[in-house]
């Protein structure tokens, strides 16, 4: 152990029930096998195929145990300074061993900046003979098991009645509870309870004297804040209420008050109308009012077969119908609609491997991720295009080189064949994971990216744009946190191809328009691709920036809301260009949607004459803003 290090949690590590009653020399003799690992925010601390070999002490930070379950984790507890991680591998060091001793269900991550002592078996099995060490270990083991059981049944509940399907094409003005109880901050906790029995709510709002919503009192703060802790007349509600709780919008849709329920843990939220609070929403009520229709499509997805999966297509299309009448913002239309698609390919591609196995290829020989790139890879895909994808595996050694490609070659075919079948046409650049560059090792992509950079030519730049928009959709967490370290560490290096990247932008900069009103007189232009002019000089500046500070993943939107944290954008700037993205799809959508609808050839040129006003106003405003981050990635490679 670096002691230099160490001797900052040394005082701490003495205090922790563990190690206790142990002399000094039995505790340096203890700590020897130990080891401190630090890890940064949002780093994986066990994958659900790391070998346990032993438990860790959180020293500083925390950390949340989770579920993977698609790109949507099911946090089970959050872990903080003093508790131990690892608690679930207790069964095989007491001689349980596992049929599958290297799958294990759950993943930890850090939350923040963390640091945790590995404290190895033999230390545990050394300190197991004291009985407080018994005590405390059977002890934390069942107040664990005891939360992850509550935990994980509430999400089951969950699972059971909302699924992945639910649209949220409702209005929370449309489910809420109104009028909502109101309490007074000064009114007695005991008057409060007396009202809620009464209007058989289980949470009242409370507010000041200027009417403004201060805090929320549920039946749960009633039981643990008052019951429990004997309180009673004179306890006033300002006292028992949560204070700043978390609220909604009543125009906001289903699926933004799902999203808080779960990502915050509450089962109480207020309705909001400018400033004032107007109903109360609940886990509950959103529940007993979901989408049945829509969240069949799902189930139907998960039972399709090879023969069977081309009908989603038309499934998924009527759902896209219902929410580009229902005018929902583009960009939530989009959030739900990737829902379906996402869970179509992931399906598909689990189709493709059960084929394999059928025929007698077995089981992947190594693991392996699959991703998607263009209009998919970027989350922004609202109905079916061409096929865009890659593969990687794992690296095998030298004598397994063959079997390993061979069985990888038959997957990418089976790939595009299932995604065929489910209504994507296969792409006429042949990017895809059925051809031979694109699949391969990570020893082959490491080659491959190290090519590209070497060789900035205008091809390998429009390759890197396209690749640069890749999202892993199937396949192993390991790999990917690894194939990501690698793209991070070859583009780190590859200076010149970034450049490169910038000056092809330069040659095409983002035109202006007139205004509307001149246009009338003397219009300049009779037309714009949108793809061409504004989509992806808007991807492409995201991308450069991004990659110029580290950021080698994520959606258009995700790279900027990691841009503006880390400064690259004041915010004022950020929501012109969320405005921007909007606008353009939001165009880009309708047309396509109305070209389908008519049959007529699809494309993404859009004529002036055939917009409306307040779309023209709108997309000039979205054109300057384009335009601004342009100038704004290229200065960030010296060229303006």
């Amino acid at each position: 152990m670096n002691h230099q290090v160490d001797n900052q949690y040394l005082q701490q590590i003495e205090a922790h029930p563990l190690f206790i009653g142990t002399t000094a020399d039995e505790l340096r003799g203890l700590l020897e096998t130990c080891q401190f690992k630090h890890y940064d925010k949002s780093a994986k601390v066990l994958y659900s195929k790391t070998p346990r070999e032993g438990l860790l002490l959180i020293l500083k930070g925390m950390a949340e145990v989770f579920v993977s379950h698609e790109d949507q984790p099911e946090v089970l507890e959050v872990l903080q300074q003093g508790d131990m991680i690892g608690f679930s591998s207790l069964a095989d060091f007491l001689g349980e061993q596992s049929e599958n001793p290297e799958q294990y269900a759950v993943e930890v991550r850090a939350v923040e900046a963390a640091t945790c002592l590995h404290i190895p078996y033999p230390v545990i099995e050394a300190r197991m003979h004291d009985g407080n060490v018994r005590d405390f270990m059977l002890k934390q083991a069942s107040i664990r098991l005891r939360d992850i059981y509550q935990s994980l049944a509430e999400q089951v509940k969950q699972a059971s009645h909302f699924g992945e399907s639910e649209p949220f094409i409702r209005r929370i003005q449309d489910l809420m509870s109104d009028p909502v109880v109101i309490v007074d901050q000064d009114e007695d906790i005991q008057d409060v309870a007396m009202t809620m029995v009464d209007k058989k709510t289980s949470s009242v709002v409370v507010v000041n004297d200027g009417d403004q919503l201060i805090g929320i009192i549920t039946e749960k703060d009633l039981v643990s804040r008052v019951v429990a802790k004997g309180g009673g007349p004179g306890t006033v509600a300002k006292e028992v209420m949560t204070a700043n709780p978390f609220i909604i919008a009543d125009d906001a849709y289903y699926y933004e008050a799902m999203s808080s329920f779960l990502m915050n843990g509450i089962k109480h939220l207020p309705v909001m109308r400018r400033g004032r609070v107007v109903g109360m929403i609940t886990l509950s009520d959103l529940l007993r009012k979901k989408n049945r229709g829509t969240m069949e499509i799902l189930h139907t997805i998960e039972e399709s077969t090879f023969e069977t999966i081309e009908k989603m297509k038309p499934a998924i299309y009527e759902v896209l119908s219902n929410l580009i009448q229902d005018r929902i913002p583009t960009t939530h239309l989009l959030k739900v609609i990737t829902k379906l698609y996402d869970r179509l390919v992931r399906h598909a591609v689990e189709l493709a491997v059960r084929a394999l196995e059928t025929r007698g290829l077995g089981v992947p020989p190594v693991a392996f991720s699959w991703y998607m790139m263009g209009s998919g890879g970027r989350a922004e895909q609202f109905m079916l295009t061409d096929q865009d994808h890659f593969l990687v595996y794992a690296n095998c050694a030298e004598e397994k080189r063959e079997e390993v490609e061979g069985y990888f070659a038959e997957l990418g075919r089976e790939i595009v064949q299932h995604l065929e079948q489910a209504g994507y046409k296969r792409c006429q650049g042949l990017m895809m994971a059925s051809e031979k560059n694109w699949r391969g090792s990570m020893r082959t992509w490491e080659e491959r990216l190290r090519t590209w950079s070497l060789r900035a030519t205008n091809d390998n730049i429009l390759l890197g744009h396209n690749f640069l928009s890749y999202r892993q959709l199937y396949g192993d967490a390991q790999l990917h946190d690894e194939f990501v370290q690698l793209v991070d560490e070859k583009l780190t290096k590859s200076k010149i191809f970034l450049y490169r990247m910038a000056e092809q932008e330069k040659d095409s900069p983002v035109p202006t328009l007139d205004h509307p009103i001149r246009a009338l007189f003397r219009m300049k232009r009779e037309s714009i691709d949108l793809k061409m002019h504004a989509l992806f000089p808007l991807h492409h500046c995201l991308q450069l920036l991004s990659a110029h500070h580290g950021i080698y993943v994520g959606t258009p939107l995700e790279r900027l809301d990691k841009l503006t944290d880390k400064g690259v954008f004041e915010e004022r700037v950020a929501d012109e260009i969320r405005f921007a993205y909007e606008v353009v799809l939001s165009i880009r959508v309708d047309q396509a949607w109305s070209s389908y609808k008519s049959d007529s050839e699809r494309t993404s040129k859009v004529y002036f004459a055939h917009l409306r006003t307040k779309d023209k106003e709108e997309l000039i405003i979205a054109l300057k803003t384009i335009r601004s981050l342009q100038h704004q990635a290229l200065g960030a490679f010296g060229m303006y």
